[in-house]
């Protein structure tokens, strides 16, 4: 790695590519340059058939100088330093100070470039990367830039081996909670490596490591266990322990509720009534009536509940109050059967 230092004093970490890469990168590019070359040049030989040697090689020259060096420069611009050779190959040019090129950049490249590659079949840019600590060549030291790598290899995450089977669930009642992340962190690296390590390193190292974790739990290891396996075993056991609160905060509740209603009526001494209500947790409504010498003065009549049926009952035309006919329109005293 490569401390590059930006402007805002902030220490960048980049892996500076070295020459295999470039080389790789480079040698892409040119097919696909020369590539391009010779088609521009086949068309422009049918095209200048008619005219003089000057003319033709006034345009061969133009022709080379805007494909050869031209358009790399142009692509070096326009994708921030990233050419079909360096895309292919995970590596992007950037300045000295880890940010992208502009056109002064690359311009200064492409033309350092035809002397250290095209003029010298690339002698010039082996040495003077092979010579510098961050596998630069002449160009990106003139243009003060730098091929780095773009894609990192992913970190291999290895698993932490299993305890002894044993030795699960001996350490249920173990108190992990003054135990520290670094330790943790320490624990599973020396399981993930313990196999590569040279026994008595690997020995003595999970012994230390066992009496860290003991000084944090209070508890010593059962007798006769190795430090090894207790490592592994009390790993296992946490892992256990973030498996069930994890689930335990991903699962959810589910709320079973019920109700009852009342039904309440109000009278007048009109002999008319009504009454609204839920009962049972089932909505309905009704209109209750009695007449107005029976009811006494002050007596509320009670009214029976409705029991929910599965369908609601049909409806009662209404009985016209007597004196009254159905062309006189609602009639001003009249009743109302009960729900």
């Amino acid at each position: 790695m490569s401390g590059v230092v930006t402007g805002d004093a902030v220490v960048l970490g980049l892996q500076p590519a070295r020459l295999p890469s470039r080389a790789l990168a480079v040698l892409i590019d040119l097919v696909v340059v020369w590539a391009a070359y010779v088609l521009v040049m086949i068309g422009l030989v049918v095209a200048t058939a008619s005219l003089d040697e000057a003319a033709v090689a006034a345009v061969s020259v133009a022709a080379f100088l805007l494909v050869l060096v031209g358009a790399p420069i142009a692509v070096e611009t326009l994708s921030h330093g990233r050419s079909l050779g360096k895309m292919a190959c995970g590596l992007r040019v950037v300045r000295d100070d880890g940010g992208p090129i502009r056109f002064r950049h690359a311009l200064v490249r492409g033309a350092m470039g035809i002397v250290e590659i095209l003029m010298t079949f690339g002698v010039v840019a082996c040495v003077a990367s092979l010579v510098s600590e961050r596998g630069r060549r002449l160009g990106d030291v003139f243009a003060g830039t730098l091929v780095v790598r773009e894609r990192m290899p992913a970190a291999r995450v290895l698993p932490v081996p299993p305890p002894p089977p044993w030795l699960v669930g001996r350490f249920a009642g173990l108190d992990l909670s003054a135990v520290p992340e670094g330790l943790w962190l320490e624990i599973r690296q020396y399981l993930t490596r313990a196999r590569e390590l040279d026994p008595g390193v690997g020995r003595q190292l999970a012994e230390r490591l066992a009496g860290q974790l003991v000084a944090r739990t209070g508890t010593p290891p059962p007798a006769g266990v190795p430090a090894e396996a207790y490592l592994a075993g009390v790993v296992a056991e946490r892992q256990e322990r973030d498996a069930r609160r994890a689930l335990a905060e991903a699962g959810g509740g589910v709320g079973i509720g019920s109700g009852a209603g009342a039904w309440t009526g109000t009278g007048t001494g009109d002999g008319t009534g009504t009454g609204t209500g839920v009962p049972g947790g089932f909505g309905g409504g009704g209109v209750g009536v009695a007449p107005a010498a029976a009811v006494p003065s002050g007596f509320s009549p009670v009214v029976p509940p409705v029991q929910p049926s599965a369908a609601p009952p049909a409806a009662v035309p209404a009985v016209p109050a007597v004196g009254s006919s159905r062309e006189d329109g609602p009639p001003a005293t009249g009743f109302a059967p009960p729900a």
